[in-house]
């Protein structure tokens, strides 16, 4: 099948298939006469694994390592029994930093509990005080993207 198959076939951006190539995640498949690329059924089992790790909040070093075991179905798995362990632990951070966020956002929405002019706001006031303080130490004050602390990185197999 073509990329655009393959891209249908599991629900993948083709610029994210061609991402994972460059990554090594997927095999460079074959070409055709025409140099289109041609991928197969093996292909598109791969690319569903990694989408679904993906979906799971692991990163492109830990998928590896699976994908490494994946391919050596008589190694023992009690490297992945470990980073699936470590993996856990970065979810239980990541629940606990949103319950805080969850505190922060349901105090400042306290801070202003009627419809009043803008410059009244509580909630606009609030932001403007607390953006004038020492800025946080590494940006895991605010939103919380994923369960990993990588900063500025993009999920490619996410819509920007």
């Amino acid at each position: 099948m073509k990329i655009g198959e393959l891209a249908t076939r599991t629900n993948t951006q083709v610029e994210t298939i061609r991402y994972y190539e460059r990554e090594k995640l997927l095999a460079a498949p074959g070409r055709s006469d025409g140099n289109y690329r041609m991928y197969g059924d093996a292909h598109a089992e791969r690319l569903s694994f990694i989408r679904h790790c993906r979906g799971l909040d692991m990163t492109l070093g830990e998928i590896r390592v699976l994908l490494r075991f994946k391919d050596a179905p008589t190694e023992n798995c009690l490297e992945v029994n470990a980073l699936l362990d470590a993996h856990i632990g970065h979810v239980a951070k990541r629940i606990k930093e949103l319950r805080q966020l969850e505190k922060q956002l349901k105090s400042l929405r306290e801070s202003c509990l009627g419809a009043q002019q803008t410059q009244h706001c509580g909630i606009l006031n609030e932001l403007s005080e607390l953006s004038k303080g020492p800025a946080s130490g590494q940006g895991r004050e605010g939103h919380v993207q994923g369960a990993h602390c990588t900063t500025g990185a993009r999920r490619p197999d996410l819509p920007a």
